[in-house]
């Protein structure tokens, strides 16, 4: 089964924004979680949904505000009267694609409590640990900071989202399609073309995937650029080398192709980079934004030649 397939199935609700779905069918292929970072009404939750429904996936989604608590996530155990015993009730993450919608409008404390589970793929609740479905992946939304309600994700968390994409605005010619197919277009009419089975099977193909020793270095010479840069406060981390590699892997293999070439690792490099380094004050006075500066860095920092 070829990823078009996905693509072309979630286009079927979501019109002009290939590259946008592109990348977050590459994120959860290579195993990771995803932040859509835009303004409200620009399609981020009907992308999640059709993601899930083309991908064969259970779905969850928790419409974050500031009562929600981590209880509402992880789950509780309650004592029930009628027959003597404590109960764990499950909470919305044991699924295979969570949405946490919104999420910088929910509490500092509750936003940590996804920590765990995005990284080690269980969550521990009283004591007890228990593991969460295969695969399991976590789509956030949110608003961009400064809007009223929000609060800002911390460094530690932000850096656990392989990528951070922003929708934008539907070109002049996807939204009159839009306002066109508006009564046509359900997401009910999004069909299955995976299964969890194949998503699995798929991960383990892009795991074996080869490549060459001077992508590896490559790589690591990208992310030493952002941290030697003194218009960064903060460069990439390790977790950040490793999710550039990651997400390139599954960009060639959506490709077609059992090998990694450099072109993978420039398409995967500001959607993995973005969101994990800082501008230092000396960064802000320039003028250059974050974006410019990446940029900047891809095309100095020399392609290596590989066989």
């Amino acid at each position: 089964m070829k990823t078009d397939d996905v693509i072309n199935e979630i286009e079927k609700v979501v019109r002009g924004k290939k590259g946008v779905i592109t990348m977050v069918v590459a994120t959860l292929l290579a195993g990771g979680h995803v932040l859509l970072e835009d303004i409200p009404g620009v399609g981020k939750t009907t992308l999640a949904v059709a993601l899930s429904k083309a991908l064969g996936l259970e779905f969850s989604r928790v419409q974050f505000t500031p009562d929600v608590v981590p209880g509402d996530l992880l789950g509780f155990t309650y004592y029930d009267q009628k027959t003597g015993q404590f109960i764990f009730r499950e909470g919305s993450i044991y699924t295979n694609l969570f949405l946490a919608d919104e999420i910088n409008r929910t509490s500092p404390k509750t936003q940590s409590a996804l920590l765990e589970v995005m990284e080690e793929r269980h969550a521990t609740v009283e004591g007890n640990t228990r593991e969460l479905p295969k695969p399991f992946f976590v789509i956030a939304t949110e608003n961009p900071y400064g809007s009223s309600g929000t609060q800002k994700l911390p460094e530690s968390q932000l850096d656990r989202f392989m990528t951070c994409l922003s929708m934008g605005y539907p070109d002049h010619g996807s939204e009159v399609e839009v306002l066109m197919n508006d009564a046509r277009s359900r997401i009910e009419d999004v069909q299955p073309v995976f299964s969890a089975d194949e998503l699995l099977q798929v991960q383990k193909d892009i795991e074996n995937m080869h490549t060459d020793q001077a992508l590896y270095d490559y790589i690591v010479a990208l992310s030493e650029a952002t941290r030697n840069d003194e218009r960064f406060s903060l460069g990439l981390s390790p977790r950040g080398s490793i999710a550039l590699y990651k997400v390139s892997r599954a960009l060639a293999y959506m490709c077609e192709r059992n090998y990694l070439t450099p072109a993978d690792i420039g398409a995967a490099w500001m959607s993995v980079a973005g969101h994990r380094v800082r501008l230092s004050p000396r960064g802000r006075a320039t003028g250059f934004s974050t974006g410019e500066i990446l940029t900047e860095i891809i095309r100095t920092v020399p392609i290596p030649k590989i066989s």
